[in-house]
């Protein structure tokens, strides 16, 4: 008897221990840290305030010192980016990446705890055949680089990708690349493969909303109950955008032979404000998209394709950028104020992380103009869910998919709820090992 409960003892506190770790770690959570803007506090007070959340990681679009810098020895994990401009030097000259590494890199790390260095943003959808043809060759050397000096394997190389890049996405199972960057693209993919890099890519169901601005598309898009959408292909049911992107980009990637490659989302929000012509930005909107995406990040569902793990997912975005062109959504992505209070509350803060209950949706109202009205049909809407298809904007082609069972998303559990949990789980653990030990003779 004593030795089955000594056993059972071990086995229990090793559950305990997983469920410890599963619980404190949230290195899945991620954001951007954007600069196009004359309004940013300074690299130490947001050093200070990420380390009071419950974000692990953070991009960088560009090497910025001082922020790197700034961010040393908080355990916080950065990717940094080279600038599409450096594509073509770096893969024309190996001592250009050389360099590149010595300015940027190694002056920081590994105090700077960088895991990261993306090639160029968006580049494979830029249409700039110079800068695609020389994005691997750049990948290459850089990669070379951080292998001469012995960090290749501590340091990833890839780049990132826009949704362009997808040629097909609806539903999921049928996901697919542009054939025309096929080649290329192959050759990047090969490249993540062989040194365990990632594939960055940016998915925004925010986008989708603006293409197909239904209540019932908004509900989905939020993570809020709607009716889902089924996939055709595999009879999945989903019920939120954000899975029925990622699986799109599994299934393309695996249709390719790369089914070992995995997916970091290196962008995705949805913004709290926008023109009056603009459909979907509201704090509202904003605050139980990001919410919502965190607690099912936070539960560790998974994807219907990739079940049981959550994807390295970066919020977009740490700050507004109040100097980028464009509408004024595009400078109404920001989580905090320059001030470092938030812009909403989505359960970042350590001290209560628990995601707050979000309003409910916000459907356009009767004087918005979408960009791209949907003229519903005038028969009655059938009882099966349907998948329509989204048309994507201009600068993002988006999955309008299918989504997850709504059972699958569960809530998220704050910090404080994980300690709760964990300082009970400590005490009953205490009396399970005690008691064969007290009873032994």
């Amino acid at each position: 008897m004593a030795n089955l409960l000594h056993n059972s003892s071990f086995f229990l506190l090793l559950c305990l221990l997983h469920f410890v770790l599963v619980a404190k770690s949230q290195s899945f959570i991620g954001i951007n840290y954007g600069q196009v803007a004359d309004n940013l506090p300074a690299p130490e007070a947001t050093a200070k305030l990420l380390q009071s959340t419950s974000i692990q990681k953070v991009r960088l679009y560009g090497s910025d010192p001082a922020i790197i810098k700034a961010l040393a020895n908080t355990g916080i994990g950065i990717m940094i980016g080279v600038a599409n401009g450096d594509i073509p030097p770096m893969a024309s000259d190996p001592n250009f990446a050389k360099g590149w590494l010595s300015s940027n890199v190694l002056p920081f790390y590994p105090a700077s705890e960088i895991i990261v260095i993306n090639v160029g943003n968006e580049v494979m959808s830029s249409n700039d055949q110079n800068l695609m043809t020389n994005l691997l060759p750049a990948m290459q050397n850089l990669q070379k680089a951080l292998n001469d000096v012995s960090i290749g394997g501590k340091i990833k190389v890839s780049t990132v990708h826009s949704m362009a890049v997808m040629k097909q996405s609806d539903p999921p199972s049928s996901g697919s690349f542009d054939p025309n960057i096929g080649d290329l693209l192959k050759g990047l993919l090969e490249f993540n493969k062989a040194t365990g890099s990632p594939f960055a890519i940016n998915p925004y169901p925010f986008f989708a909303y603006q293409s197909d601005p239904r209540p019932d598309t908004l509900a989905f898009c939020l993570f809020q109950p709607n009716a889902g959408r089924v996939d055709a292909g595999t009879k999945i049911k989903y019920t939120n955008m954000f899975d029925a992107q990622v699986d799109a980009i599994r299934a393309a990637l695996n249709a390719m032979g790369f089914k070992e490659v995995e997916i970091v989302i290196a962008e995705t929000g949805w913004p709290y404000k926008g023109d009056s012509n603009e459909v979907g930005p509201s704090i509202e909107n904003a605050k139980a998209y990001n919410g919502n995406l965190i607690a099912h990040l936070r539960s560790m569902v998974g994807t219907p394709l990739m079940p049981g793990k959550s994807v390295d997912t970066y919020l977009f975005a740490m700050y507004d950028e109040d100097l980028k062109p464009g509408p004024t959504s595009e400078r109404s992505f920001g989580l905090f104020k320059p001030d470092l209070t938030m812009s909403y509350d989505v359960g970042l803060s350590k001290a209560n992380n628990q995601v707050p209950t979000p309003k409910p949706p916000v459907s356009p109202s009767p004087n918005a103009s979408p960009k791209a009205p949907v003229t519903l049909s005038p028969n009655p809407a059938p009882k099966a869910p349907v998948t329509p298809t989204l048309v994507p904007t201009p600068n993002t082609t988006v999955t309008p998919l299918s989504p997850k069972t709504e059972k699958s998303v569960k809530a998220g559990v704050s910090d404080s709820q994980s300690q709760a949990n964990i300082n009970v789980g400590m005490l009953v653990l205490s009396q399970i090992l005690w008691y064969p030990m007290l009873h032994m003779r």
